[in-house]
């Protein structure tokens, strides 16, 4: 929007007497005044006189003089205001804008208002206090305390608690499906992400795991060959690897690679709306989409825990060998003698935890993302950290279990 305000020509100009601005003098003076905006602010006793002039343009920024002159309707003892326009030049949208919170601060506080403006300026005025503006529209953004944050989250956990008891029951419903032989589930689809999250993991697991070994062999020999005890780190690595942090290597790298992978892909589909449509159709998304990786992962994260605790005990061998100068026959009879067969089968149970609690924080949080590019982000994200907490929670109660059953 914009207004041109020409003034009106003075006597002198009709008696032929040289016009404003074509020679020197003050008319030069008053058009290079109309050529930048400027606000003038008087104050006697409780009457403020506010006047604009120049040129008001959105292409340029407001005066200099524009946020004193609004902090000058607060003054105390301030009763009237009068808003004159002298020399007022082109202008468009800037001027009534300012304008505007001029009059709204000055209503707000009770001050009486005498505007002296160009009548397309007021009709204008007058268009912007026509509705009133609604309460709340102008919402200022606050920053949240700890404790009401805190409080928030509180608050919201008993649903988002109430909604993962929900999806758990839908998958063992699913299961009870599969068991009498009316689920949706395809045994291709079963195949697959067996293939995907088994074999297509093979490589990255083997060589964390070898490496885990190196380091745990490292630690261990720190200590013990202070008191010529290496041969003891055959039996820290291989307890070590079987009983717990194989399985949880493998819960750890699996999280990252295939839950994050379950939670993207269905986040996707349901952006999609490939979910719905298989509602539509009739099919059940949990027993096509949840319940085949949920197996899958229930299945090969033990077979790839195998691997693991072999890849670790290699690193271990390795460092054994190759630092602590023990023989290779040496080191290999103190593993059989030191490692019982129950470790190996603590640590399958471990990752068969481990294996559920990735498919279904995966499967969860794709199911329940938002329909949109962020909202399979958060979910992804979401994803790995809850799989995360999920096996260190687990392997506390897991061990706190065998403990107590000194196992």
């Amino acid at each position: 929007m914009k207004k041109t305000s020409t003034p009106a020509a003075s006597p002198a100009e009709g008696k032929g007497q040289p016009a404003a601005g074509t020679g020197p003098g003050p008319g030069r003076e008053a058009r290079s005044a109309a050529d930048t905006a400027a606000i003038a602010v008087a104050r006697q006793d409780d009457l403020l006189t506010m006047t604009v002039s120049g040129t008001w343009s959105l292409d340029r920024s407001l005066p200099k003089e524009a946020a004193a002159a609004k902090h000058s309707l607060a003054g105390e003892g301030l009763a009237r205001l009068c808003l004159r326009a002298e020399h007022l030049g082109e202008w468009d949208s800037s001027l009534l804008a300012f304008v505007v919170d001029c009059l709204r601060e000055a209503r707000e506080r009770g001050i009486v208002v005498e505007e002296v403006l160009p009548d397309e300026l007021k009709k204008l005025i007058a268009l912007a206090f026509a509705v009133d503006r609604k309460k709340g529209s102008a919402r200022e953004k606050t920053r949240e305390g700890f404790l009401v944050w805190l409080g928030g989250r509180a608050l919201t956990l008993p649903g988002r608690v109430g909604d993962f008891l929900s999806f758990l029951g839908d998958v063992t419903l699913a299961l009870a499906r599969l068991v009498r032989g009316r689920s949706s589930m395809r045994a291709k689809d079963l195949f697959e992400a067996m293939y995907e999250c088994g074999v297509g993991s093979l490589g990255i697991i083997a060589l964390t795991n070898m490496l885990f070994g190196l380091i745990l062999a490292f630690v261990g020999a720190v200590q013990l060959t202070n008191f010529g005890a290496q041969i003891y780190v055959a039996g820290l690595v291989g307890i070590g690897m079987l009983r717990v942090m194989g399985a949880v290597m493998v819960g750890v790298v699996m999280s990252g690679r295939v839950g994050a992978a379950y939670a993207a892909l269905i986040g996707t589909m349901q952006v999609n709306e490939e979910v719905d449509a298989l509602e539509t159709m009739g099919i059940s998304p949990t027993d096509f989409l949840v319940l085949p990786r949920m197996l899958s992962l229930a299945l090969m994260v033990p077979l790839l825990t195998v691997v693991a605790d072999l890849m670790g005990m290699v690193g271990g061998f390795l460092v054994g060998v190759a630092i602590l100068d023990l023989a290779p026959a040496q080191y290999i009879n103190a593993t059989v003698q030191m490692v019982s067969f129950q470790h190996g089968l603590v640590g399958l149970v471990y990752a068969a935890v481990f294996g559920i609690v990735i498919a279904l924080f995966g499967c969860y949080h794709g199911m329940r993302c938002s329909r949109s590019a962020q909202g399979v982000g958060v979910a992804t994200t979401t994803a790995v950290v809850h799989s995360l907490v999920g096996i260190i929670i687990s392997t506390a109660i897991i061990t706190i279990i065998c403990n107590v059953l000194e196992i």
